[in-house]
Protein backbone atom coordinates (compact mmCIF):
# COMPACT_ATOMS: atom_id res chain seq x y z
CA UNK A 1 0.00 0.00 0.00
CA UNK A 2 1.10 3.51 -0.90
CA UNK A 3 2.25 5.77 2.14
CA UNK A 4 1.74 9.47 2.79
CA UNK A 5 4.40 10.80 4.28
CA UNK A 6 3.59 13.48 6.89
CA UNK A 7 5.50 16.37 8.82
CA UNK A 8 4.00 17.36 12.19
CA UNK A 9 4.86 21.29 13.67
CA UNK A 10 4.25 21.48 17.17
CA UNK A 11 6.49 19.41 19.25
CA UNK A 12 4.35 20.22 22.83
CA UNK A 13 2.39 17.90 24.95
CA UNK A 14 -0.23 16.58 22.49
CA UNK A 15 2.53 15.91 19.62
CA UNK A 16 3.15 12.69 21.84
CA UNK A 17 0.21 10.78 21.10
CA UNK A 18 0.10 11.81 17.35
CA UNK A 19 3.78 10.47 17.02
CA UNK A 20 3.07 7.30 19.04
CA UNK A 21 -0.30 6.81 17.23
CA UNK A 22 0.51 7.70 13.46
CA UNK A 23 3.00 4.78 12.70
CA UNK A 24 0.11 2.39 13.46
CA UNK A 25 -1.55 2.98 10.46
CA UNK A 26 -0.06 1.23 7.44
CA UNK A 27 -0.72 3.87 5.15
CA UNK A 28 1.16 6.69 7.31
CA UNK A 29 4.56 7.80 7.63
CA UNK A 30 5.73 10.19 10.23
CA UNK A 31 8.90 11.45 8.21
CA UNK A 32 9.39 14.75 10.21
CA UNK A 33 8.19 17.10 12.81
CA UNK A 34 9.39 20.99 13.48
CA UNK A 35 9.06 23.65 16.43
CA UNK A 36 9.61 26.93 17.08
CA UNK A 37 11.89 25.15 19.98
CA UNK A 38 14.16 23.23 18.11
CA UNK A 39 15.56 21.30 20.85
CA UNK A 40 12.12 20.22 21.67
CA UNK A 41 11.46 19.31 17.91
CA UNK A 42 14.87 17.07 18.58
CA UNK A 43 13.83 15.73 21.58
CA UNK A 44 10.29 14.40 20.37
CA UNK A 45 12.26 12.95 17.32
CA UNK A 46 14.50 10.97 19.49
CA UNK A 47 11.92 9.79 21.76
CA UNK A 48 9.47 8.44 18.70
CA UNK A 49 12.39 7.50 16.00
CA UNK A 50 11.45 10.56 13.41
CA UNK A 51 13.76 10.77 11.19
CA UNK A 52 13.57 14.49 10.49
CA UNK A 53 13.57 17.66 13.28
CA UNK A 54 14.24 21.10 11.66
CA UNK A 55 12.44 24.14 11.42
CA UNK A 56 8.95 24.88 10.19
CA UNK A 57 10.26 26.49 7.04
CA UNK A 58 12.59 23.73 6.58
CA UNK A 59 10.01 21.06 6.75
CA UNK A 60 7.46 22.93 4.58
CA UNK A 61 10.00 23.00 1.82
CA UNK A 62 10.77 19.36 2.12
CA UNK A 63 9.02 18.03 -1.25
CA UNK A 64 8.26 14.39 0.04
CA UNK A 65 5.82 15.70 2.76
CA UNK A 66 2.16 15.78 1.89
CA UNK A 67 0.30 16.61 4.37
CA UNK A 68 1.09 19.03 7.63
CA UNK A 69 -0.54 18.08 11.07
CA UNK A 70 -0.98 21.29 13.01
CA UNK A 71 -0.52 20.96 16.83
CA UNK A 72 0.27 24.83 17.55
CA UNK A 73 -1.59 26.87 20.04
CA UNK A 74 -4.63 28.18 18.59
CA UNK A 75 -3.93 31.56 18.28
CA UNK A 76 -1.11 29.71 15.40
CA UNK A 77 -3.47 27.60 14.00
CA UNK A 78 -4.77 29.97 10.90
CA UNK A 79 -1.06 31.22 10.13
CA UNK A 80 0.45 27.89 10.20
CA UNK A 81 -2.36 26.16 8.19
CA UNK A 82 -2.12 28.71 5.37
CA UNK A 83 1.66 28.82 5.04
CA UNK A 84 1.51 24.64 4.81
CA UNK A 85 -1.51 25.20 2.12
CA UNK A 86 0.23 27.97 0.55
CA UNK A 87 3.56 25.71 0.35
CA UNK A 88 1.36 22.73 -1.24
CA UNK A 89 0.40 20.51 1.62
CA UNK A 90 -2.54 18.97 3.07
CA UNK A 91 -3.23 20.24 6.37
CA UNK A 92 -4.92 18.32 9.68
CA UNK A 93 -5.01 21.15 12.76
CA UNK A 94 -5.87 20.07 15.83
CA UNK A 95 -9.19 21.84 17.16
CA UNK A 96 -10.53 24.49 17.17
CA UNK A 97 -9.82 25.39 13.37
CA UNK A 98 -9.25 28.65 13.64
CA UNK A 99 -9.89 31.21 16.38
CA UNK A 100 -12.02 33.29 14.35
CA UNK A 101 -15.14 32.78 11.60
CA UNK A 102 -13.29 34.87 9.38
CA UNK A 103 -9.55 32.87 9.86
CA UNK A 104 -11.67 29.88 9.22
CA UNK A 105 -12.87 31.04 6.09
CA UNK A 106 -9.49 31.99 4.68
CA UNK A 107 -8.24 28.23 5.52
CA UNK A 108 -11.22 26.57 3.73
CA UNK A 109 -10.68 29.08 0.60
CA UNK A 110 -7.05 28.77 0.16
CA UNK A 111 -7.72 24.92 0.11
CA UNK A 112 -9.76 25.28 -2.30
CA UNK A 113 -7.77 27.51 -4.12
CA UNK A 114 -4.38 24.79 -4.48
CA UNK A 115 -7.14 21.79 -4.72
CA UNK A 116 -5.91 20.41 -1.42
CA UNK A 117 -7.86 19.37 1.94
CA UNK A 118 -7.95 20.41 5.32
CA UNK A 119 -9.31 18.26 8.19
CA UNK A 120 -9.52 19.00 11.74
CA UNK A 121 -9.63 17.61 15.42
CA UNK A 122 -11.54 16.86 17.03
CA UNK A 123 -11.21 13.27 16.01
CA UNK A 124 -12.73 11.28 19.28
CA UNK A 125 -16.27 10.81 17.42
CA UNK A 126 -14.71 8.16 15.39
CA UNK A 127 -14.37 5.92 17.96
CA UNK A 128 -16.13 3.00 19.62
CA UNK A 129 -17.98 5.03 21.80
CA UNK A 130 -19.51 7.77 19.89
CA UNK A 131 -19.96 5.05 16.46
CA UNK A 132 -22.18 2.76 18.87
CA UNK A 133 -24.39 5.29 19.69
CA UNK A 134 -24.35 6.45 16.14
CA UNK A 135 -25.32 3.14 14.93
CA UNK A 136 -28.15 2.84 17.74
CA UNK A 137 -29.84 6.09 16.63
CA UNK A 138 -29.60 4.85 13.06
CA UNK A 139 -30.69 1.48 13.57
CA UNK A 140 -33.57 3.28 15.65
CA UNK A 141 -33.06 2.40 18.98
CA UNK A 142 -34.42 5.35 20.89
CA UNK A 143 -37.48 5.87 17.63
CA UNK A 144 -37.47 9.41 16.60
CA UNK A 145 -34.73 11.76 18.28
CA UNK A 146 -35.91 15.04 19.88
CA UNK A 147 -33.86 15.96 22.07
CA UNK A 148 -30.31 16.05 23.78
CA UNK A 149 -28.33 17.48 26.62
CA UNK A 150 -24.51 18.04 26.64
CA UNK A 151 -22.30 19.06 29.90
CA UNK A 152 -19.17 19.98 30.45
CA UNK A 153 -18.36 21.46 33.74
CA UNK A 154 -15.16 22.01 35.68
CA UNK A 155 -13.12 23.92 37.66
CA UNK A 156 -10.45 25.47 35.69
CA UNK A 157 -7.30 24.53 34.19
CA UNK A 158 -5.13 26.78 36.86
CA UNK A 159 -5.73 23.65 39.30
CA UNK A 160 -3.63 21.52 37.01
CA UNK A 161 -2.05 22.66 33.55
CA UNK A 162 1.73 23.56 33.75
CA UNK A 163 0.85 27.02 31.70
CA UNK A 164 -2.81 27.62 31.85
CA UNK A 165 -3.17 31.21 30.45
CA UNK A 166 -3.97 30.63 27.26
CA UNK A 167 -7.28 28.90 28.16
CA UNK A 168 -8.22 32.28 28.93
CA UNK A 169 -7.37 34.58 26.63
CA UNK A 170 -9.47 35.27 23.57
CA UNK A 171 -9.80 32.16 21.65
CA UNK A 172 -9.68 29.51 24.91
CA UNK A 173 -12.27 29.66 27.68
CA UNK A 174 -14.68 26.24 27.79
CA UNK A 175 -16.17 26.68 24.57
CA UNK A 176 -13.42 26.97 22.47
CA UNK A 177 -11.01 24.49 24.82
CA UNK A 178 -13.74 21.86 25.13
CA UNK A 179 -16.53 22.81 22.61
CA UNK A 180 -15.44 21.07 19.83
CA UNK A 181 -15.55 17.66 21.40
CA UNK A 182 -19.32 18.23 21.98
CA UNK A 183 -20.54 19.81 19.47
CA UNK A 184 -18.59 18.01 16.78
CA UNK A 185 -20.04 14.94 18.95
CA UNK A 186 -23.68 16.18 18.58
CA UNK A 187 -23.60 16.89 14.79
CA UNK A 188 -22.27 13.29 14.27
CA UNK A 189 -24.94 12.19 16.47
CA UNK A 190 -27.83 14.49 14.97
CA UNK A 191 -26.89 16.39 12.09
CA UNK A 192 -25.70 20.57 11.62
CA UNK A 193 -27.11 23.38 13.44
CA UNK A 194 -29.56 25.73 12.81
CA UNK A 195 -29.20 28.70 14.97
CA UNK A 196 -28.45 29.05 18.82
CA UNK A 197 -29.63 30.76 21.59
CA UNK A 198 -26.76 31.52 24.56
CA UNK A 199 -26.26 33.18 27.56
CA UNK A 200 -22.61 33.83 28.91
CA UNK A 201 -20.71 35.41 31.94
CA UNK A 202 -16.84 35.80 33.29
CA UNK A 203 -17.35 34.55 36.80
CA UNK A 204 -14.27 35.51 37.75
CA UNK A 205 -12.31 38.11 35.78
CA UNK A 206 -8.93 37.27 37.64
CA UNK A 207 -7.44 33.47 38.00
CA UNK A 208 -4.09 32.39 39.91
CA UNK A 209 -1.79 29.69 39.42
CA UNK A 210 -2.16 26.72 41.78
CA UNK A 211 -0.52 24.23 39.77
CA UNK A 212 3.73 24.06 39.38
CA UNK A 213 5.51 25.54 38.14
CA UNK A 214 3.88 28.74 37.85
CA UNK A 215 1.96 29.01 41.21
CA UNK A 216 0.95 32.08 42.46
CA UNK A 217 0.65 33.65 38.81
CA UNK A 218 -2.04 35.75 38.33
CA UNK A 219 -4.03 35.50 34.97
CA UNK A 220 -6.96 38.43 33.71
CA UNK A 221 -9.59 36.32 32.18
CA UNK A 222 -10.59 37.92 28.81
CA UNK A 223 -12.92 35.34 27.59
CA UNK A 224 -16.26 33.97 28.91
CA UNK A 225 -16.00 30.93 31.30
CA UNK A 226 -19.15 29.86 31.82
CA UNK A 227 -21.36 29.47 28.66
CA UNK A 228 -25.13 27.91 28.59
CA UNK A 229 -27.64 28.01 25.81
CA UNK A 230 -30.12 25.49 23.47
CA UNK A 231 -29.48 24.31 20.19
CA UNK A 232 -31.75 24.26 17.55
CA UNK A 233 -30.53 21.32 14.99
CA UNK A 234 -32.19 21.22 11.31
CA UNK A 235 -33.19 17.79 12.03
CA UNK A 236 -36.09 19.61 14.32
CA UNK A 237 -34.30 18.16 17.14
CA UNK A 238 -33.80 20.73 20.37
CA UNK A 239 -30.33 20.54 22.17
CA UNK A 240 -28.95 22.47 25.29
CA UNK A 241 -25.30 22.01 26.24
CA UNK A 242 -23.29 23.98 29.26
CA UNK A 243 -19.35 24.50 29.17
CA UNK A 244 -17.67 25.99 32.11
CA UNK A 245 -14.87 26.39 34.07
CA UNK A 246 -16.73 27.94 37.22
CA UNK A 247 -17.99 25.20 38.55
CA UNK A 248 -16.87 21.89 40.93
CA UNK A 249 -16.88 19.28 37.96
CA UNK A 250 -18.21 15.44 38.99
CA UNK A 251 -21.19 15.60 38.91
CA UNK A 252 -23.89 12.66 38.12
CA UNK A 253 -24.99 14.66 34.75
CA UNK A 254 -23.43 12.18 31.66
CA UNK A 255 -21.90 14.20 28.98
CA UNK A 256 -24.19 13.63 26.46
CA UNK A 257 -28.08 12.65 26.25
CA UNK A 258 -30.14 11.66 23.35
CA UNK A 259 -33.79 11.72 24.28
CA UNK A 260 -35.90 10.12 21.24
CA UNK A 261 -39.63 8.75 21.22
CA UNK A 262 -38.58 5.34 22.11
CA UNK A 263 -36.14 5.62 24.29
CA UNK A 264 -32.98 7.40 26.08
CA UNK A 265 -29.03 6.87 25.18
CA UNK A 266 -26.46 8.24 27.46
CA UNK A 267 -23.26 9.03 25.24
CA UNK A 268 -19.54 8.44 26.51
CA UNK A 269 -17.07 11.43 27.26
CA UNK A 270 -16.53 13.09 23.43
CA UNK A 271 -13.24 13.84 24.86
CA UNK A 272 -13.05 9.88 25.06
CA UNK A 273 -13.15 7.13 21.82
CA UNK A 274 -14.64 4.18 24.12
CA UNK A 275 -17.36 4.23 26.33
CA UNK A 276 -19.32 3.28 28.14
CA UNK A 277 -22.94 3.89 26.19
CA UNK A 278 -26.04 2.76 28.00
CA UNK A 279 -29.91 3.01 26.61
CA UNK A 280 -32.76 2.94 28.43
CA UNK A 281 -36.00 2.14 26.08
CA UNK A 282 -39.89 2.76 26.59
CA UNK A 283 -41.15 0.50 29.55
CA UNK A 284 -37.83 -0.04 31.00
CA UNK A 285 -36.90 0.25 34.49
CA UNK A 286 -32.80 0.94 34.02
CA UNK A 287 -30.42 1.62 31.61
CA UNK A 288 -28.47 -1.03 30.21
CA UNK A 289 -24.86 -0.77 28.89
CA UNK A 290 -24.60 -1.64 25.15
CA UNK A 291 -21.56 -3.65 24.08
CA UNK A 292 -19.24 -0.95 21.98
CA UNK A 293 -19.25 -2.28 18.66
CA UNK A 294 -16.47 -0.82 17.00
CA UNK A 295 -12.28 -0.73 17.81
CA UNK A 296 -10.95 2.34 18.62
CA UNK A 297 -11.83 2.38 22.08
CA UNK A 298 -8.35 3.14 23.77
CA UNK A 299 -6.84 6.71 22.77
CA UNK A 300 -6.73 6.95 19.10
CA UNK A 301 -6.05 10.29 17.99
CA UNK A 302 -4.80 10.41 14.34
CA UNK A 303 -8.08 8.36 13.15
CA UNK A 304 -8.90 11.43 11.65
CA UNK A 305 -5.50 11.86 9.81
CA UNK A 306 -5.93 8.24 8.60
CA UNK A 307 -9.39 9.02 6.88
CA UNK A 308 -8.51 12.03 5.31
CA UNK A 309 -5.34 10.12 4.17
CA UNK A 310 -7.35 7.64 2.73
CA UNK A 311 -9.09 10.23 0.97
CA UNK A 312 -5.58 11.53 -0.36
CA UNK A 313 -4.60 8.39 -1.71
CA UNK A 314 -7.79 6.47 -2.69
CA UNK A 315 -10.35 9.59 -3.71
CA UNK A 316 -13.50 9.77 -1.75
CA UNK A 317 -14.55 11.81 1.70
CA UNK A 318 -13.46 12.21 4.98
CA UNK A 319 -15.38 12.72 8.34
CA UNK A 320 -12.99 15.23 10.20
CA UNK A 321 -13.30 17.59 7.57
CA UNK A 322 -12.83 21.16 6.81
CA UNK A 323 -16.17 21.97 6.88
CA UNK A 324 -17.56 20.28 9.62
CA UNK A 325 -14.80 21.82 11.61
CA UNK A 326 -15.73 25.35 10.42
CA UNK A 327 -19.53 24.52 11.19
CA UNK A 328 -18.38 24.16 14.76
CA UNK A 329 -16.36 26.94 15.03
CA UNK A 330 -19.58 29.30 14.13
CA UNK A 331 -21.36 27.57 16.78
CA UNK A 332 -19.12 28.14 19.11
CA UNK A 333 -18.81 31.43 17.98
CA UNK A 334 -22.82 31.52 18.07
CA UNK A 335 -23.34 31.12 21.48
CA UNK A 336 -20.92 34.31 22.77
CA UNK A 337 -22.79 36.23 19.61
CA UNK A 338 -26.53 35.53 20.80
CA UNK A 339 -25.65 36.48 24.55
CA UNK A 340 -24.03 39.94 23.36
CA UNK A 341 -27.14 40.42 21.05
CA UNK A 342 -29.71 39.29 23.15
CA UNK A 343 -31.25 36.95 19.56
CA UNK A 344 -31.07 34.18 18.18
CA UNK A 345 -28.01 33.39 16.22
CA UNK A 346 -28.67 31.95 13.23
CA UNK A 347 -25.68 30.34 11.68
CA UNK A 348 -24.58 30.81 8.12
CA UNK A 349 -22.88 27.40 7.28
CA UNK A 350 -23.96 23.88 7.08
CA UNK A 351 -22.27 20.93 6.67
CA UNK A 352 -23.04 16.71 6.27
CA UNK A 353 -23.69 14.43 9.32
CA UNK A 354 -20.49 12.17 8.76
CA UNK A 355 -20.56 9.06 7.53
CA UNK A 356 -20.38 5.89 10.28
CA UNK A 357 -17.44 4.65 10.34
CA UNK A 358 -16.15 1.90 8.31
CA UNK A 359 -14.44 -1.17 10.33
CA UNK A 360 -11.35 -0.84 7.96
CA UNK A 361 -10.57 2.35 9.69
CA UNK A 362 -8.65 0.60 12.20
CA UNK A 363 -5.28 1.34 13.74
CA UNK A 364 -2.78 -1.90 13.84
Amino acid sequence: MKKLKIGIIGCGYISSIYMQNCPKFEHLELVGCADLDLERAKAQAETFNIPKSCSVEELLSDPEIELIINLTLPKAHAAVCIQALEAGKHVFTEKPLAVTREEGRQILETAKKHNLLVGSAPDTFLGAGIQTAVQLIEQGEIGVPIGASAFMISRGHEHWHPDPAFYYDLGGGPMFDMGPYYLTALVALLGPIKRISGSTRISYPERTVLSQPKAGTKIKVSTPTHISGVIDFESGVIGNMTTSFDAIGGTSLPPIEIYGSEGTLLVPDPNTFGGPVKIRKRDEMEFKEVPLTFGNDQNSRGLGVADMAKAILEGGKYRANGRLAYHVLEAMHGFHDSSDSGRHYIMQSTCDRPEPVALELQAK
